[in-house]
């Protein structure tokens, strides 16, 4: 955000400057690199928006964490759903964004590299933890595969907040991804 907002704002505090010491001897200047700035801050603009939804997904504002992981599988129609998902306590607004992006990435994963028929995802709570698990019947993990950015992204995920996360084989085929997310009231 600092590179990439805080520059674009920092020059169009320069490119106003520009535009202001010429409105008196070159008004046609001006009004053009107005033009261009006015161009730039819905760019800006945009990029806000952007970070902003990153941030909080509005989805979970607007449905809550089951449903809205509910919406997230239904957008993935390459292959047959099966999701459960317990009655949930009030959860850390952490803990909500973290299981949506994580349950997220796992579907996005399916789709892509799984060529998988059926997904189950099951979220629980079990004491002190929200337990997710997506369950695949795809072609599993490639011996020797590397972790991606968007595994590395859950895992991350789930350490930020104290949890863990596992992916192996799935009993029968497939992979199956474990997350562990600790609750701690806000």
């Amino acid at each position: 955000m600092h590179d990439s907002l805080g520059s674009a704002l920092g020059s169009q505090a320069l490119t106003i400057d520009a535009a202001r010491s010429m409105i008196g001897s070159d008004p046609a200047t001006a009004d053009m690199i107005l033009g261009e700035l006015k161009t730039q801050s819905q760019q800006a603009l945009q990029e806000v928006r952007r970070l902003a939804r990153e941030l909080r997904p509005p989805v979970l504002d607007e449905l809550g964490l089951a449903a809205a992981l509910e919406h997230a599988a239904e957008q993935h129609r390459t292959f047959g759903l099966d999701v459960t998902v317990d009655d949930l306590p009030g959860l850390p607004a952490a803990v909500e964004v973290a299981a949506f992006r994580i349950v997220h990435e796992a579907l996005t994963n399916v789709a892509r590299h799984a060529g998988a028929a059926t997904v189950r995802l099951r979220v629980t709570v079990d004491g002190d933890a929200l337990c997710l698990q997506i369950i695949d019947d795809g072609a599993g993990l490639p011996a020797g595969v590397r972790p991606g950015v968007g595994t590395l992204s859950m895992r991350e995920r789930a350490e930020e907040l104290g949890g863990t996360l596992h992916i192996g084989a799935a009993t029968g085929g497939g992979t199956v991804v474990t997350a562990r997310l600790p609750v701690r009231s806000e």
